[in-house]
């Protein structure tokens, strides 16, 4: 398991929901590629509404709805393995927008790791 606390750098690949790779949803393959590069973790991120560089909004009101809304793809680790991950997104990514952000991990634990932690009640975060 990776431990990961203390400076970090947050990827951030924003897209449309309908961009495939081969055929799967684009955020599918780059949470997979992600996961076996064993970088910490990744979160995809379904967006309500948004636009980018086409200038057409889409939107997830019932008037106007619209099947190709906005994911962010998120991912946390140091720096040095992010940045070896990006000549992956080079390949995968023909449009959209991925953005790197310095960012700090607090804390960074697995389910069942403490066990005798019954949630977050009470704990001290700084």
């Amino acid at each position: 398991m990776t431990r990961l606390t203390g400076s970090a750098l947050r990827l951030t690949v924003l897209i449309g929901e309908n961009d495939t790779w081969h055929r799967k949803p684009l955020y599918t393959e780059i949470v997979h590629r992600a996961h076996a590069a064993g970088l910490a973790g990744a979160s995809v991120f379904r967006g309500i509404e948004g636009f980018g560089a086409s200038s057409r909004i889409h939107t997830s009101r019932l008037l106007s709805l619209s099947e190709d809304l906005p994911v962010a793809v998120v991912v946390v680790d140091t720096e040095e393995r992010v940045r070896a991950f990006l000549p992956q997104l080079d390949e995968l990514v023909t449009e959209g927008m991925v953005t790197l952000d310095p960012c700090e991990v607090i804390r960074y634990v697995g389910r069942g790791e403490n066990r005798g932690d019954s949630g977050m009640k009470g704990k001290n975060w700084l």
